[in-house]
């Protein structure tokens, strides 16, 4: 199934570091475009700081960086589907892990708001060490602030499990069935029988892997029967 993604659609990648992003969002992109989608990839312009400068950033440079995340998302969708490596939110969650200031929350969440599908990779690959980076223990601590901002923002995303082509696949039902599912809204608000409704995903806080893996089939089932009443994600 090839998802219906109108142009301008950005599919955010969130998560700890080593949990597949990067390599997750090329492969998206690869596949779309393997569908005849139009796509891009923005890259984490946090790594790209680092590696530049030799050294990770201070306190006073974040917002620069988080803003600059946000400049490259917003001109790469306007010319088509962006798969974005990453986003400010993450840059904001880092901010507050590192240094306790939560001043680039807002500004990063109303960007956030704006993208059209948000995945979440999950911790369930092997950390790799990165010298730019903290070590494994950084990595649950970054998970549920990335969580807790996005429950706290009212803003839904799905859990992304697996490795490899497992990985991708996941992600790629999860596009899926959230596009089909704003389709299915939107339709439903032209014709006047309801409102466009967003997607939510019914446990954005629950930090327990089996409870995730059960979710995202239940997810699957519901999106091979839409008939099923609960059919948001």
């Amino acid at each position: 199934m090839t998802p219906t993604l109108p142009p301008g659609c950005v599919i955010a990648l969130l998560g700890a570091e080593s949990t597949g992003k990067t390599d997750l969002a090329r492969a998206l992109v690869q596949r779309l475009r393997e569908r005849g989608i139009a796509a891009t990839l923005v890259g984490e312009y946090l790594r790209e700081w680092c590696e530049r400068e030799g050294r990770t950033p201070r306190p006073d440079e974040q917002r620069a960086i988080a803003d600059e995340q946000t400049r490259r998302i917003d001109a790469a969708a306007a010319s088509g589907v962006v798969v974005a490596d990453t986003t400010a939110l993450m840059t904001a969650v880092y901010s507050e892990q590192l240094f306790g200031d939560t001043s680039l929350y807002a500004d990063a969440l109303a960007a956030q708001r704006r993208y059209a599908i948000t995945l979440l990779t999950a911790l369930d690959i092997p950390w790799v060490a990165d010298a730019m980076r903290d070590g494994d223990h950084a990595r649950e601590p970054t998970d549920t602030l990335v969580r807790a901002a996005l429950s706290g923002a009212g803003l839904s995303f799905a859990v992304v499990h697996g490795t490899g082509g497992e990985r991708l696949s996941n992600a790629w039902n999860a596009i899926n069935s959230i596009a089909g599912n704003e389709g299915q809204a939107r339709a439903r608000g032209s014709r006047g029988d309801a409102k466009p409704t967003s997607w939510s995903w019914p446990c954005e806080k629950c930090s327990d892997p089996e409870c995730e893996h059960r979710l995202f089939s239940d997810l699957l089932g519901r999106r091979d029967n839409p008939t099923n009443p609960r059919s948001e994600i």
